[in-house]
């Protein structure tokens, strides 16, 4: 028997009851580079909390289009993260945007199943060795932090630490909050027990 799908317990706030810090949030979230008044996953639970949700969205900002990374290896990490935490909505959002930035569909494939993607480019399966042993471990051996700095550099690779930090948090908040992904679309991942 499927397990019930579950509630979302936090609704982004009516539009016509924000408040001033709410609109300030929503007006900052505009501004920068989403370029959107759409408060959907994070950003609409982060509203209810607008000064914690103002400097979260920030670094998203940065952490999403700011980066040394290449947007390729930028959304690579972000479904490995996705992945990680099984979170429904952060990978219905961010699969379509690894695969329109150059991550090939078997890629994406594998790492949804939570298989090592074999035949990746040797630059995202270092990425994927990287955040699998990080988020495992809760460390990186010296061998795989050498492969990823000789690959993407020492600048790069600590912006890497910080989208795989705010992705978690991006994660955990929307496990938390039981944000779902867009209706008419099937869950990525098996929905657990709770």
């Amino acid at each position: 028997m499927p397990a019930k799908p579950l509630k979302q317990r936090l609704e982004a706030p009516d539009e016509n009851r924000m408040t001033d810090e709410q609109r300030a949030m929503r007006e900052s979230v505009a501004q920068g580079p989403r370029k959107s008044l759409k408060l959907a996953g994070p950003l609409g639970i982060w509203m209810h909390a607008p000064t914690f949700g103002e400097m979260a969205q920030r670094l998203g900002g940065h952490c999403r289009f700011r980066t040394a990374l290449s947007p390729r290896l930028s959304e690579f990490a972000i479904i490995v993260t996705a992945r990680q935490w099984r979170a429904q909505y952060e990978w219905q959002a961010h699969a379509i945007l690894a695969e329109k930035a150059g991550v090939k569909p078997k890629t994406i494939s594998d790492i949804r199943a939570g298989r090592v993607p074999k035949s990746a480019p040797s630059d995202e399966r270092a990425i994927h060795a990287f955040t699998t042993e990080l988020y495992k471990t809760k460390r990186v051996s010296d061998r795989t932090y050498n492969r990823v700095v000789k690959i993407i550099g020492e600048s790069a690779t600590v912006e890497l630490v910080g989208i795989l930090g705010y992705y978690a948090l991006v994660s955990m908040t929307l496990n938390t909050f039981n944000v779902r992904p867009a209706p008419d679309q099937p869950v990525p991942f098996r929905e657990p027990a709770v």
